[in-house]
């Protein structure tokens, strides 16, 4: 029973291999080899029987009918059955055809007498009926060559084995004569000759086989270099080129690939410009936005101690503008921590982490106690970064709280592998075309509302953190209703080493 699985694979590897371009090549070539090969035999196998049985019957006829012409010309008229019986002996020793005779004729007391050369091999018993009824049936004198009776000839099957049998009437009185020769030489040169035939077609196969091999292996052998080719392209080694010789259908591919690959890579190359001058716009101008920005900051916050003592008229926009510098310096760290993923600097600060405590941190130092319902078993430590694991708990419970309302649950779950945390609120839920989008950056999921409280970044900085850790989020709606965020991340998660040629920005 344990070969059992091999052997599916075995036989469905043997199905995949059945559906190559090389085998369906060689079986086309093969086919081709075979029709032409099983025709030309064919032709030739019937030309040579047809060669051989008329040449083998024609010296047959032609001997038996000058044989009877010679010997029934020293016959009486109506001549007894011995004599009759003698010259049939007469025919069959003199001839070097080797077929044996009988020779039918009336008696004088009227009674009709067959005599053979040898009773064992030939009577009238073995000649067809219909061969008896031709022989004797007189023709018009104005029908073909005016001659009453004409000679006839049938090939019979007696006990299983070939013979000819042929009859002809004496012109002008005399005896019926009918002659038996044996075929069965024939038959076995021609079956000798069938079987010649069928070891060329097979030997015929077989090299059509190996040269289909060869045209295939030909042929393929730039095609599987395209292919490999076409490979490392997507792997992303864009400077791969193949080399072309000859100016055939696949050396212009091979052109026109190399053409299309030159294109590409400076494209890519082009892009990757950009994207780097992109990233590095955004991270300079986050640079430069932190130092007015802390001024900035301090200032407010000596407003907003000063608030209450400032004229009611000025209150409201100097609280605006201390909400709104908040807002723009968690924009800016939110674009400053997006630009060190991009930039692919981000890295792990492992460290063992109490799971329950960790949750029970993030919600109390936001002032979410009352708001948040929190199942997990205490005691459960985890390899993270529980700076990163902050940040995802807080997006998360932070974005139920805001669009869903309290109370949210955050359920975790763990095995020896995987930690599993559930953040689900009581909201209306995730509208179906906007499950697709929620962590996209920047995605606003009503257009009448382009501007709100947070960056739009937040979910995307999330799943970005969980893919660092070598996890991941998703979102979906409950059955019952609300919105469910599910945060999977290894137990251990695998330190990564920094790249040598990668800076962070900060």
């Amino acid at each position: 029973m344990t070969d059992s699985p091999g052997r599916v694979r075995g036989w469905a590897s043997g199905l995949l291999r059945l559906t190559s371009l090389r085998l369906r090549l060689v079986v086309v070539f093969a086919l081709v080899a075979l029709t032409a090969a099983v025709s030309a035999s064919g032709i030739a196998y019937w030309l040579n029987r047809d060669a051989v049985l008329t040449r083998t019957q024609n010296a047959a006829l032609n001997d038996f009918r000058q044989s009877l012409a010679d010997h029934v010309r020293a016959l009486p008229m109506r001549p007894p059955c011995d004599q009759l019986r003698a010259a049939a002996e007469g025919m069959a020793e003199n001839t070097t055809q080797r077929y044996q005779v009988v020779l039918v004729d009336r008696e004088r007391d009227g009674g009709e007498c067959a005599a053979p050369s040898d009773v064992d091999s030939f009577t009238m018993a073995s000649v067809p009926r219909s061969l008896r009824t031709a022989v004797d049936e007189r023709r018009p004198a104005d029908e073909g060559d005016g001659l009453p009776y004409h000679l006839y000839w049938q090939r019979v099957t007696l006990d299983g084995e070939p013979f000819l049998v042929g009859g002809a009437k004496v012109i002008g009185g005399g005896p019926t004569g009918y002659m038996l020769k044996s075929l069965a030489s024939e038959r076995d040169d021609l079956n000798s000759l069938a079987w010649s035939l069928g070891i060329a077609t097979a030997l015929a196969l077989v090299g059509s086989a190996l040269l289909a091999q060869a045209a295939a292996s030909t042929v393929l052998r730039p095609v599987q270099r395209l292919g490999d080719a076409a490979r490392r392209l997507g792997e992303g080694k864009l400077d791969t080129r193949l080399r072309v010789s000859g100016t055939d259908e696949l050396a212009e591919l091979s052109r026109t690939f190399n053409a299309a690959a030159a294109s590409l890579e400076k494209r890519v190359e082009e892009l990757s410009g950009r994207e780097e001058a992109s990233r590095r716009f955004v991270a300079d101008m986050s640079h430069e936005l932190r130092t007015p920005l802390t001024a900035i900051t301090a200032m407010t916050e000596v407003l907003e101690d000063e608030a209450d003592n400032l004229d009611p008229m000025i209150e409201p926009a100097v609280r605006m503008v201390v909400t709104e510098t908040r807002r723009l310096g968690d924009l800016v760290e939110n674009l400053m921590e997006v630009t060190r993923f991009d930039a692919g600097t981000a890295r792990l600060v492992l460290d063992d982490v109490d799971v329950a405590d960790m949750v029970t941190a993030c919600i109390d130092a936001r002032a979410w106690l009352d708001a948040v319902e929190l199942d997990a078993e205490r005691g459960f430590v985890a390899r993270l970064d529980p700076r990163r694991l902050d940040v995802i708990l807080a997006n998360l419970i932070g974005n139920a709280l805001k669009h869903g309302g309290s109370p949210v649950r955050v359920s975790v779950r763990h095995d020896d592998a995987w930690l599993t945390i559930e953040v689900k609120d009581h909201g209306p839920g995730i509208p179906e075309e906007v499950l697709p989008h929620v962590f996209d950056r920047f995605y606003k999921a009503s257009a009448s509302r382009p501007r709100s409280e947070g960056s739009g970044l937040g979910l995307s900085i999330a799943v970005e953190n969980a893919h660092i850790h070598g996890g991941s989020i998703t979102a979906a709606n409950a059955s019952e209703g609300g919105a469910v965020f599910t945060l999977r991340l290894p137990v251990d998660a695998a330190p990564q080493e920094p790249d040598e040629h990668e800076q962070d920005h900060e």
